[in-house]
């Protein structure tokens, strides 16, 4: 499992390193807040799908596939989001797309969470609960 998440701000591999036996499972994580922070952890990877911008599903799910590959993980999570009050690209606070990559086969996810809500820590938090549902989900699907 390898994650980069941005608005979560870490949250996300703070969950999964709290679970005892995490060693055998999380191999990293980033946290991708900006472009200079992209370009040092994540920029190369896989091919970039266009132009990205933050805070999108394209993004996110780049950020997943990516960080997989980086470090060589099965599973990769993206989460890309505007945890407020504001950010510079207009977004809605509470506005996220988290993902869920394989580098083991066709299984990419994506899901969009609008919470309504300008509350920056409620958001965080609620990213990450959505970026480890998802997994959840994934993992589940892919072993059923």
């Amino acid at each position: 499992m390898a994650v980069a998440e941005g608005s979560a701000g870490g949250l996300i591999s703070a969950a999964l390193l709290s679970v005892p036996g995490a060693s055998a499972y999380y191999l990293g994580g980033v946290v991708v807040y900006t472009p200079a922070a992209y370009r040092a952890w994540m920029a190369g990877a896989v091919e970039a799908p266009g132009r990205l911008r933050g805070a999108t599903e394209d993004f996110a799910l780049h950020l997943a596939r990516s960080a997989a590959v980086k470090l060589g993980a099965t599973w990769g999570i993206g989460e890309a989001g505007a945890a407020g009050p504001s950010n510079p690209y207009g977004d809605p606070a509470g506005h996220c797309w988290v993902a869920v990559a394989s580098t083991a086969g066709p299984t990419d996810v994506t899901r969009h969470l609008l919470t309504g809500n300008d509350d920056r820590p409620a958001n965080m938090a609620m990213f990450a609960a959505a970026a480890l549902e998802l997994l959840a989900e994934t993992l589940e699907a892919a072993h059923s």
